[in-house]
């Protein structure tokens, strides 16, 4: 498997469409199965399955053919993942920080708000990034 996608994808740099189909085919499922272990949302996996394609198209010319293909593909995977991630977190920081507080529970009080808001405000920011990346984007513990 691994010499078949590499020989695809020499002859994908050289030019050959077919090539180029027939590595997306055998690729996708690959990407799909590890965005999976990283990404609750279906929607949001496809969209850096296809950001992942393009880039895999727009850097073929990085291809060494003397290295394996995989560890290749899956640089651009964690660098695009991660970019895509990334991108997101801070939409969803920016998000919370101007939206309201009708999500806490009318029976709790402000108080109990402005406690946690205090309280996450505390928090170093490794565990501030693992609750967003757990509890917000969704992602597992892994």
């Amino acid at each position: 498997m691994n010499k078949t996608r590499a020989q695809l994808m020499e002859r994908a740099r050289s030019g050959d469409r077919e090539a180029f189909h027939a590595l997306f085919k055998e690729i996708g499922p690959l990407i799909t199965r590890f965005l999976q272990r990283r990404m609750a949302d279906r929607s949001e996996r496809e969209d850096v399955c296809q950001e992942v394609l393009i880039a895999v198209y727009r850097s073929r010319h990085t291809y060494d053919p003397g290295r394996p293909f995989e560890p290749w593909l899956f640089a651009i995977v964690r660098k695009v993942s991660f970019e895509y991630l990334r991108r997101n977190s801070r939409q969803v920081r920016s998000e919370a920080q101007t939206g309201d507080l009708s999500e806490v529970p009318v029976d709790a009080g402000p108080s109990c708000a402005v406690e946690l808001r205090e309280a996450l405000e505390r928090l170093p920011p490794a565990q501030m990034e693992a609750l967003n990346l757990t509890n917000v984007l969704g992602l597992s513990i892994e």
